[in-house]
C-alpha cells in the first residue's frame, strides 16, 4: 500500500511537473520569471480548493533555496508569527537565506494577527506567501494588501484534471497498483471534481485501497457517494451564485435561472434567502411593470416558510420562472432613489403649507393646509419651494 496519500505522494516538485495555472506558472508566467530572476516578492494565492496554491508556495521556496515556513491560522496564533520570525532572523544573519513564510488560509487571521505580520514583511525579514479561498479585497487589511501581489489560481481545467488523473493511474501501477478506469468513469470523475485535483486524487486512492482492478462508473459513484459541490454559504462562491441568479432572472434567462437556482439548492442553502432575494427582485426590477409579482414573491416566501425542504424547491422554481419571465421596469426604484440622493443632499426642507397636517384651529390660522379641498389640487408642486421642479420619475 502507499506510505502516504496519493494527493501527497503526487505533489510536484518543480514548475516542469506543475500541471495548471499556465498565467501565472507557465513560462512567461509572473512566477516563473521571479523564480529565474531570484527575485521573490511577497504575494497572496487566491482560489478555490485544490488549485494548487500549497504546492507553488513549495516549489518557490524549493527553487530559491529558502527557508519554508508553514502556519496554520486554525492551529497558530501570534506566538507562533513571533517564533518564525526570529528563526526568519537567524537564517537570514546565519547563512543569509531568505525565509518564505507561508500562511494557509490567510483570511482567517485577525486584524492583530495580520497587523504583526506587516512591519517583517515591509522590512523584508519574512516573504509572504499567503493562501485563501476567499476574496482578499475583503479579507486581508489593506496595509499588508498593498505590499503583497494578488494572483489569482483558477480551478483546474477539464484538460488539465485529465493528465491529472493520467499521472495518478500511471504512478499507481509504478507502485505495482494495477488500476484502470473505464472513459465513462475518468470523464465522470473529472467532472464531478469542480477543478479541485484533490477530490481526483483522493478518489483514486480510495480506489487503490479498495484492490480494485478495473473501475467503472458506478463504482465511481459508490466510492464518492455523491456529487461534491463546493458552496460555502458565506463565501464567494454563495454571493457569486446568488449574483448570477438574479441577473440570470433580470435578463429573462429562464434556464440559467433555475440552473443556478438547482446549484444553491443543492448545496443546502437556506431557502429563506433565495426567497428573499426573490421578492426584493420583484419590486427593485419588476416593479408596476408586472405588480402581481410582488404577490407571487411573497407567497413564495411564504411557502418555502411553511415548508420547508424538500418540497419548497418546487415554490422556488415556480416563482424564478415567473419571475424571469415578467416586463421588467427599474421606474420606480430608479426613482425613489432619485429622491433619496435629494433628500440626502437638501435636508429637511419646508414642506409646502397647504399639504401639512392641520388638526389644531391654530395650526388653520397660520396656513397649514389652506386651499387644500377634498380633492388634490394640480395647481401646485407638492414638493418643497427649492425641489417644485424636480422630477424623479
Amino acid at each position: 500500500m502507499l506510505s502516504k496519500p496519493l494527493a501527497e505522494l503526487l505533489r510536484p516538485q518543480s514548475l516542469k511537473n506543475f500541471i495548471g495555472q499556465d498565467h501565472i506558472a507557465g513560462k512567461d508566467g509572473p512566477i516563473s520569471k521571479s523564480i529565474n530572476n531570484k527575485n521573490i516578492f511577497s504575494m497572496i494565492f487566491w482560489g478555490p480548493p485544490g488549485s494548487g496554491k500549497t504546492t507553488l508556495a513549495r516549489i518557490i521556496a524549493k527553487d530559491i533555496n529558502a527557508q519554508f515556513i508553514e502556519i496554520s491560522p486554525t492551529t497558530s496564533g501570534v506566538k507562533d508569527i513571533k517564533l518564525a520570525v526570529e528563526k526568519a532572523r537567524s537564517e537570514f544573519f546565519g547563512q543569509k537565506k531568505k525565509t518564505i513564510l507561508f500562511v494557509d488560509e490567510i483570511h482567517r487571521f485577525n486584524k492583530a494577527q495580520q497587523d504583526y505580520l506587516l512591519p517583517h514583511v515591509e522590512n523584508g525579514t519574512i516573504t509572504l506567501i499567503g493562501a485563501t479561498t476567499e476574496n482578499p479585497s475583503f479579507e486581508v487589511i489593506s496595509p499588508l494588501l498593498s505590499r503583497t501581489r494578488v494572483y489569482v489560481l483558477q480551478p483546474i481545467s477539464v484538460k488539465d484534471m485529465h493528465k491529472i488523473v493520467k499521472n495518478g493511474i500511471k504512478f499507481l501501477k509504478d507502485q505495482n497498483i494495477p488500476l484502470n478506469l473505464t472513459n465513462d468513469a475518468k470523464e465522470f470523475l473529472v467532472q464531478i471534481s469542480n477543478g479541485d485535483a484533490r477530490i481526483v486524487l483522493n478518489a483514486l486512492d480510495a480506489l487503490a485501497i479498495s484492490g480494485m482492478q478495473k473501475a467503472r462508473l458506478k463504482d465511481i459513484q459508490r466510492i464518492l457517494q455523491e456529487n461534491p459541490n463546493r458552496y460555502d454559504k458565506k463565501g464567494d462562491e454563495h454571493y457569486n451564485t446568488i449574483s448570477a441568479y438574479i441577473k440570470s432572472m433580470r435578463a429573462g434567462k429562464i434556464s440559467a435561472a433555475l440552473y443556478y437556482l438547482a446549484r444553491m439548492v443543492n448545496a443546502g442553502e437556506d431557502p429563506l434567502f433565495i426567497a428573499r432575494r426573490m421578492v426584493i427582485f420583484a419590486s427593485e426590477d419588476i416593479g408596476i411593470a408586472n405588480t402581481s409579482a410582488i404577490i407571487v414573491a411573497n407567497e413564495v416566501f411564504k411557502a418555502c416558510e411553511t415548508i420547508g425542504y424538500p418540497e419548497c424547491q418546487i415554490n422556488l422554481a415556480h416563482g424564478t420562472t415567473f419571475l424571469s419571465l415578467s416586463k421588467k421596469s427599474r421606474k420606480s426604484c430608479d426613482a425613489y432613489f432619485k429622491a433619496l440622493d435629494d433628500v440626502k443632499k437638501y435636508g429637511n426642507l419646508e414642506i409646502p403649507l397647504q399639504i401639512r397636517n392641520a388638526p389644531t384651529k391654530l395650526m388653520k390660522n397660520l396656513g397649514y393646509g389652506k386651499n387644500y379641498g377634498m380633492y388634490p389640487s394640480k395647481e401646485i408642486s407638492y414638493l418643497p419651494k427649492d425641489l417644485a421642479e424636480s422630477n424623479y420619475y
